[in-house]
């Protein structure tokens, strides 16, 4: 079981917010969601998971003499026998994930005081690193959480981008002790789908947009919609202010979802009805020019960032500044300020003939799309695009990527990503199904050369998929591996300079 145990002194389960079986009450000395790390007094909790149940574990914890069990009524059958043999207390929970995230929420007490999130299909890591770029700007110390881990005024690694709930709860009250009073955070659908963000205290949250992704994990659309909608629906209160982008009927109906719960909404979009509402753009090759306006008053402004879709994360983090309290003149002041994240749409390396290679996250079909649609008004020749997909992940998605790459690129040339266990030329095969005149590359180091040797001027090379990633996985193993690093060494080697 993977997870982790942190001290903070004791509190009782009534403390805690939870009842006991038969009324008992003990003092917790920590939480563990890993029964190897359970010390003397945990409370352990036995949490229902995709391919086992935490309740297996129950055996360990109370031999580790922890004082408290909280599990479920099918975790209590699994582990009936450790149960009656130990004299740990027994707490049973309908929904013991929910249960522990509001338990940690009061086990370590402090957040920062004002906690905003962003789910979303794509934009999550743009708009949260936005959001806390604008508040440095305005002199709030700040971090975001999410994908990069955490970043800011606070830096940490994540293993997830939602970490589970007694991690969450740990970073918070160490950024909070830390002095950081405004956090950004990217709210995943598993992460939602599994209640890791409750107890988190939010002010406004924000909703960028829906496409196809994690079917490996939801059921279905509607599933996957639903899980989202768990931020507006579950954590964000009915006095939170709701940030949402309507350019698509999923927006319209996440916007009617947090009117229905009373949250104060301010909209987002090219729609002429939108709050903040694009009103018109104008690309070059080192950023765009925007035109906007906020509650009907009109703004210029340039942004130094690749990608119309850009736009929309702006005024998305715009708005949930906006949301926590700060004036909007102040806020619209900043944004000429912000910087790109890394692996989005990335300047990683420039040929000497002009054509530019960039470096993106995008490894779902909608989200690259947008991204070569977005970069298309960038670049007065042609695009090239370097891409695969994931294996051990969705497989319906992959045929629809090189769709994407097939209608909105001039050249295609598909590699791997991160294959993991799976046969690598399978997946590209699959990839190839959406793409057939595309060219087949295995070694993405060697597809990445190829796309910036096929560059002439005014050309430019996006390589999508990995990012920021700075590893690929193949079978078990994680080799050493950056998209934006092996570009510059490509074109360095190209140009002569190595």
């Amino acid at each position: 079981m993977s997870g982790a145990h942190f001290m903070a002194g004791t509190k009782t389960l009534g403390e805690l917010g939870l009842t006991a079986q038969g009324g008992r009450e003990v003092e917790i000395t920590g939480l563990s969601v890993d029964s190897r790390q359970v010390k003397p007094g945990h409370l352990f909790a036995a949490l229902p998971g995709t391919n086992m149940h935490g309740a297996e574990f129950i055996q360990f914890a109370v031999r580790m003499d922890a004082a408290a069990i909280l599990t479920d009524r099918v975790g209590v059958e699994i582990a009936r026998d450790a149960l009656d043999a130990s004299d740990a207390a027994l707490v049973i929970a309908e929904d013991p994930r929910q249960t522990l995230a509001y338990s940690a929420a009061l086990w370590f007490g402090a957040q920062p005081e004002v906690m905003v999130a962003v789910t979303g299909t794509s934009g999550k890591t743009s708009v949260a690193t936005f959001t806390r770029q604008i508040w440095q700007a305005l002199g709030r110390k700040s971090a975001n959480l999410g994908t990069m881990g955490i970043c800011g005024d606070f830096e940490a690694p994540l293993a997830h981008t939602t970490p589970e709930p007694v991690t969450l709860h740990r970073v918070l009250a160490e950024m909070a002790e830390a002095g950081v009073t405004h956090a950004a955070m990217e709210a995943s659908s598993h992460g939602l789908d599994q209640m890791r963000l409750d107890g988190v205290r939010l002010q406004a949250a924000a909703f960028t947009n829906f496409s196809q992704d994690h079917l490996d994990y939801h059921a279905n659309f509607d599933d996957y919609f639903a899980a989202k909608a768990g931020l507006f629906t579950r954590v964000l209160p009915e006095d939170g202010h709701a940030v949402i982008n309507i350019d698509e009927a999923r927006g319209r109906e996440m916007a009617e979802i947090a009117r229905g719960r009373g949250q104060s909404l301010l909209t987002v979009g090219r729609d002429p009805v939108a709050d903040l509402c694009i009103t018109a753009q104008r690309f070059d090759a080192t950023g765009q020019d925007l035109r906007f306006t906020h509650d009907g008053n009109p703004h210029m402004i340039r942004l130094a960032l690749i990608g119309g879709f850009q736009a929309e994360n702006v005024l998305a983090a715009a708005g949930l500044v906006m949301a926590t309290g700060e004036p909007p003149e102040a806020v619209i002041a900043t944004l000429p300020g912000l910087v790109t994240v890394r692996g989005r749409m990335e300047l990683a390396a420039r040929r000497d003939n002009g054509a530019a290679v960039f470096v993106d996250y995008s490894h779902k079909p909608g989200a690259l799309a947008s991204a070569l649609q977005s970069l298309r008004p960038h670049v007065m020749g042609r695009i090239v695009v370097v891409l695969g997909a994931g294996g051990d992940r969705d497989r319906i998605k992959r045929p629809l990527m090189g769709e994407a790459a097939a209608e909105f690129a001039d050249v295609v040339i598909v590699t791997d990503d991160n294959p993991r266990s799976e046969d690598p030329a399978a997946i590209r095969a699959e990839v190839i199904k959406g793409c057939p005149g595309a060219t087949e590359v295995g070694d993405r180091a060697e597809a990445i050369l190829r796309g910036v040797d096929a560059l002439e001027p005014g050309d430019a090379l996006l390589i999508a998929g990995k990012g920021h990633e700075t590893g690929q996985i193949v079978g078990s193993d994680i080799y050493p591996f950056d998209d934006a690093e092996q570009a510059s060494v490509a074109v360095a080697a190209l140009e002569g300079r190595i």
